[in-house]
């Protein structure tokens, strides 16, 4: 069985303010540090094999803080960057609603081929072991749905630094829960 915490990075002032980062180098505001800080401390006790991140900073930062006492190295993989919103990238959410996406968008077709990559290379790189996976809202939403084999609209929205635990077997079966019901278990 290979566990997946999946969660989002911290809060950024563009998530504040509703504004579409795709790959923008966004980092990480003080209630974002502080999100981070707060998972690390839910997760300390938690045994990771790896701990893989997004290549995008505001990620990057969420998983070193979160890493800090499993001593261990953040593994940066660009499968599970943010869509690339292309020339909408910075654009404010409430002025672009409704509008037909620009040509340079990422499709959702190309998300869900890196959300694929992505689940073939934790089942063959890291079978049988426990993952934290940071990355961010919408490709998390993606991995899920891939998955589960559902649309991009089935899944919840993820909120910042949120986590949802993905328990995968080697026949391809596989369950999803949240860290509080497994806190609570425990």
């Amino acid at each position: 069985m290979t566990t997946i915490y999946l969660t989002r990075h911290g809060e950024t002032e563009e998530n504040s303010k509703r504004i579409l980062q795709g790959h923008l180098p966004t980092r990480l505001n003080s209630t974002g540090i502080k999100q981070a800080h707060d998972l690390k401390d839910s997760l300390q006790n938690i045994h990771f094999d790896a701990i893989l991140s997004s290549d995008l900073i505001r990620s990057i930062e969420t998983a070193k803080i979160i890493a800090e006492p499993h001593l261990q190295d953040v593994i940066c993989c660009p499968l599970i960057q943010e869509r690339n919103w292309g020339s909408w990238s910075g654009a404010s959410i409430p002025d672009i609603q409704g509008k037909e996406f620009p040509q340079d968008v990422e499709t959702v077709d190309d998300m869900f081929k890196r959300a694929e990559k992505f689940l073939e290379l934790v089942q063959k790189e890291y079978a049988n072991q426990t993952l934290l996976v940071v990355g961010h809202g919408l490709m998390d939403r993606v991995i899920l749905a891939c998955l589960q084999g559902k649309t991009i609209k089935d899944i919840p929205p993820f909120a910042n630094t949120e986590v949802r635990i993905l328990e995968l077997s080697q026949e391809g079966t596989y369950s999803c829960k949240s860290l509080e019901d497994t806190l609570a278990d425990n």
